[in-house]
């Protein structure tokens, strides 16, 4: 049997996904900075004409390879989501989510210097920035989803503390990328279980408090 041609449009697509896995693997062993559109066509086995068909420039691809890590890290959060019946495993399944993405993504320093470049390209900013409201969003979703099941008030709003999470876990990133010594899986997961316990131990508490204030204060004497 003949091998099935492929059409005009197949074809287009085959060459832009090629340049993207191309630029993803340049990007990282060299840097978004230090990586010329010689070098990805070169790895892609592809000429320049083929790569400006379609993409306008570095950014743009740069834009895309971020977007299917944003995509891949979000469809990770939605399966916490989904899986958790109870807060208790819901928050279990994030802590692994986040500590698993944490260890095992190897985009962050691409984000590290898009953000860099953002800061310089007023063009560019929207786009990464568009990327973090959308993560923002996701964890302000998933705070409040824990909160619904725990029952009671959240300490802070839910936007406040995905703020605070997702700076938490970039934060942790960013030192260990630029630190000798790694950061260990246990430990990751200790910070960011000690922080999402926080926000449920302090809002039951709260909740306790509420319903029973003769007893709280009898508790504090």
């Amino acid at each position: 049997m003949k091998p099935e041609r492929l059409t005009r449009a197949h074809k287009k697509e085959q060459t832009r996904e090629r340049l993207i896995d191309a630029a993803r693997t340049i990007f990282l062993q060299k840097g978004f900075a230090a990586t010329s559109v010689e070098d990805v066509v070169e790895a892609a086995g592809y000429t320049r004409g083929a790569f400006y068909s379609n993409f306008r420039g570095k950014e743009e691809l740069l834009t895309e390879v971020l977007r299917r890590d944003a995509d891949k890290a979000r469809a990770n959060l939605q399966a916490v989501l989904e899986e958790g019946s109870t807060a208790a495993e819901t928050k279990a399944c994030a802590n692994a989510c986040y500590s698993r993405e944490y260890l095992e993504s190897d985009c962050f320093p691409l984000w590290v210097e898009a953000q860099l470049l953002a800061h310089r390209d007023s063009a560019f900013e929207e786009r990464v920035h568009e990327f973090q409201r959308e993560k923002l969003l996701q964890v302000s979703d998933y705070i409040r989803a824990v909160a619904a099941d725990g029952g009671g008030a959240l300490p802070v709003q839910a936007d406040a503390l995905a703020f605070g999470l997702v700076s938490l876990c970039d934060g942790m990133r960013f030192f260990s990328m630029c630190n000798k010594q790694p950061v260990t899986g246990h430990a990751i997961q200790s910070v960011l279980a000690e922080f999402l316990s926080w926000i449920l131990w302090r809002r039951q508490a709260t909740t306790r408090v509420e319903r029973n204030p003769v007893s709280a204060a009898a508790s504090c004497i």
